[in-house]
């Protein structure tokens, strides 16, 4: 019997369960697919390797949380700093996103001068230093009682940051700047919604400046692809069972029972890396369907329509992009394009001369439902999305080795998921109301970018050292 049993590879599941391993605790790491990661993996297609989503790697800071916890586990990335941490294309104007206040700040003056500027950024960049400062807040959802003690040690974060917190994003950043063309506006908007998977009409101010201010803070490419991240951090776990997705789970007085088409398991602790919305369907316990239920709401649909390609070129990129349009891309949520290149250095992902390239845009998985559309729908947005790519960087046809998409339907099939980005960070999805790494049900318990605190690195690290709180490590 396992001390712990973790479902789902993706970075919660893969840091928790390497970090009891650390610990020495007899630990079980299922993943239904032959590579490691989920949506954030690094994958093949036609002899060429491809980053299934955006392949920033930030948290990575001293004393931030990625750091530290990779730190405890013993573990430390094969990555390349980036700086700029990303490039904005918008109306013919580059941006990068430098991570010095001043170089930025020098560019942003040429390219959207306003006389608010210096004020505004040094707002957000100061309530990203102090952010960090604070350390010794916890959330659980066990009971009631265990909510508001957590809740209490918020007290702290909460009196520092109440006016950011109470505030809508979109009407602090109108007062603040009084006048803020759309060109401008459209430059916060697009940069916030890839940190925080949610318009600044939904957001506070609080999550947006944290958004915005991600660039500050040290970013780095990951070598050899996101995957070689997920394959050194649990190369130390003894019992990894890759192509082994979890059908369902029994749930006993003293333990868990876990199965799999060919075989089951037992556990004393089960730990999901599945979303909060989607894990009702792995039990039969009417408690635990329950609890999973009443989150179901959370899924908000939302998703990306992705463009692979493999390129062969001489030129020199940056790591990543962000293209913004004048308006919303047909079948989208966006208009804007997350694009990421692999490091010319990168032998691993790419071969020399040629470029692994990684594109993403917010959709609904509902747009994706119609059989009869379907087909067309996605040619066209693949057509659409190409020719952007080739007239932004100046990639011609003959450059191009392959080429292909991937739609919210496509990753239902592939990894069981079709809504990704985990739940946005909204003022309708803030705490109390966000689902914990604890649960009301004995040993069981949860991380990914679906609970506790929010998606990518550092959102989901920070459940992870959540959970690490919680479990008593």
């Amino acid at each position: 019997m396992f001390d712990y049993a973790v479902v789902g590879s993706g970075i919660g599941g893969s840091s928790i369960a390497a970090l009891l391993q650390s610990k020495g605790y007899n630990v079980a790491l299922f993943e239904k697919e032959p590579y490691l990661g989920g949506c954030s993996s690094t994958f093949m297609h036609k002899g060429h390797l491809y980053n299934t989503g955006a392949t920033t790697f930030s948290g990575y800071d001293e004393h931030h949380v990625v750091k530290t916890i990779l730190d405890e586990i013993g573990f430390k990335p094969d990555l390349i700093e980036t700086d700029p941490s990303i490039v904005i294309l918008q109306n013919g104007k580059t941006t990068p996103r430098y991570r010095d206040f001043h170089t930025f700040l020098k560019v942003l003056n040429k390219n959207y001068p306003h006389t608010k500027n210096i004020a505004f950024w040094e707002l957000i960049y100061e309530i990203n230093q102090t952010f960090h400062t604070y350390q010794n807040y916890y959330y659980s959802n066990r009971s009631i009682f265990a909510k508001l003690r957590s809740l209490i040690t918020y007290l702290p974060l909460f009196v520092r940051f109440k006016k950011y917190l109470a505030i809508n994003a979109h009407t602090f950043i109108r007062d603040f700047f009084t006048h803020i063309d759309d060109e401008y506006l459209q430059f916060l908007e697009s940069q916030i919604l890839i940190v925080a998977q949610a318009s600044t009409k939904k957001i506070n101010f609080f999550t947006a400046a944290l958004a915005l201010a991600y660039t500050f803070n040290k970013n780095y490419y990951a070598m050899g692809g996101m995957g070689a991240i997920f394959d050194g951090l649990t190369q130390n776990i003894s019992h990894l069972y890759k192509n082994s997705d979890i059908t369902s789970i029994e749930y006993l007085d003293s333990h868990f029972k876990l199965h799999t088409k060919k075989r089951s398991y037992q556990s004393k602790n089960v730990i999901l890396n599945s979303t909060v919305y989607e894990s009702a369907n792995l039990f039969t316990n009417s408690k635990i369907k329950h609890y999973y239920q009443k989150y179901e709401k959370l899924n908000n649909h939302q998703s990306s329509f992705m463009l692979y390609m493999t390129i062969k070129s001489s030129k020199t990129f940056h790591h990543h992009y962000q293209i913004i349009k004048n308006k919303p891309f047909l079948y989208t949520l966006s208009q804007a394009l997350f694009v990421s290149f692999s490091d010319q250095s990168d032998r691993l992902l790419a071969k020399k001369g040629e470029y692994s390239i990684t594109a993403s845009i917010h959709t609904d998985t509902r747009f994706w439902e119609n059989p009869n559309t379907y087909k067309a729908q996605k040619q066209k947005l693949q057509q659409t999305l190409l020719k952007v790519l080739l007239d932004e960087f100046g990639i011609t046809q003959d450059e191009i080795v392959d080429c292909f998409a991937a739609t919210p339907k496509s990753f239902k099939h592939y990894i069981k998921r079709s809504q990704l980005g985990g739940n946005a960070m909204s003022m309708k999805n803030f705490l109390p109301r966000l689902p914990s790494n604890d649960t009301p049900i004995k040993n069981l318990y949860h991380v990914g970018d679906s609970v506790y605190a929010a998606q990518g690195w550092p959102g989901v690290m920070m459940g992870v050292k959540n959970l690490k709180k919680l479990l008593r490590l």
